[in-house]
Formats: structure tokens, sequence, C-alpha cells
């Protein structure tokens, strides 16, 4: 078993990606038919990744202990 922190997961970088083609795409209007759905999509898709920015990550190395320290404490102790 192999234990990654969910604040340095990969995983999460795919939901950011998920929740901007909702936010950017999905919700902004109404689409009766599932081709209409893939088609705002992928020119979502396809218009951000032309206008693609690096990613760039915010937390500090200090943060990320704290927060492991604090797991830690937590789950310490239980019979996991």
């Amino acid at each position: 078993m192999h234990f990654t922190p969910t604040h340095t997961s990969r995983l999460n970088q795919v939901e950011i990606c998920f929740n901007r083609i909702t936010q950017r795409a999905i919700r902004r209007g109404t689409s009766r038919i599932v081709k209409e759905l893939v088609t705002k999509i992928d020119q979502f898709v396809e218009n951000d990744n032309q206008n693609a920015r690096p990613f760039v990550w915010t937390a500090k190395a200090d943060s990320i202990f704290a927060k492991v320290q604090r797991l830690c404490k937590r789950i310490s102790g239980t019979a996991h």
C-alpha cells in the first residue's frame, strides 16, 4: 500500500480540471441532448488548451507539513 496525501494527489488536478469544465462550460447553459453537451465540453477543452498556462502550486512546504502533523495526531491511536 502506498499513501499519497490528498493535497498532493494527481487526482486533485483531475478534479480541478473537471470542476473548471463544469463551472465554465456545462453550467453556463442547458443541453437537451448528449451530443450538444459533448460539443460544449470539446469546445471548452480545445479553447482552454490553446490558452494554456502552467499550474502554479501555491501550497508552502510548512503548511503541508503542518497538515500532515495534524493528520498524524488525529489518527495515532486509532485501530486502523
